[in-house]
């Protein structure tokens, strides 16, 4: 494949993961006990701390949205085993996976082109 495909695939994980956690959070399963505005800050805030960086492909941004990705993919993971219905949480775990190694995949062979 070539670099742009890994970087697309990332694009689609962001997205995805982006608009799951919005969607999660204020229509899907708002919160009941805390108010949405600070669930929002909590987990969408990661996202956006490097988005600049990763939506120009620079290679650090990108490797910091893998590594932002991770925490994403242990909390889908955990609220998969805990909640009776899994649908929210596996789509939060495919969605950090597609972005974990498509920003990966993206820095590894753009660095490999750097260098050639």
């Amino acid at each position: 494949m070539k670099v742009h495909h890994y970087y697309n695939i990332a694009l689609i994980g962001y997205v995805g993961l982006f608009g799951l956690l919005m969607l999660w959070n204020t229509i899907l399963l708002p919160p009941e006990k805390l108010p949405i505005a600070f669930v929002l800050l909590t987990t969408v805030s990661p996202l956006l701390i490097v988005l600049r960086g990763f939506i120009k492909g620079n290679l650090k941004s990108c490797s910091w949205m893998a590594y932002i990705s991770m925490g994403y993919f242990i909390h889908g993971s955990t609220e998969s085993y805990v909640r009776d219905e899994p649908l929210l949480p596996l789509l939060e775990l495919i969605f950090s996976l597609l972005l974990f190694f498509g920003a990966s995949l993206f820095v590894r062979y753009s660095a490999r082109l750097e260098k050639s």
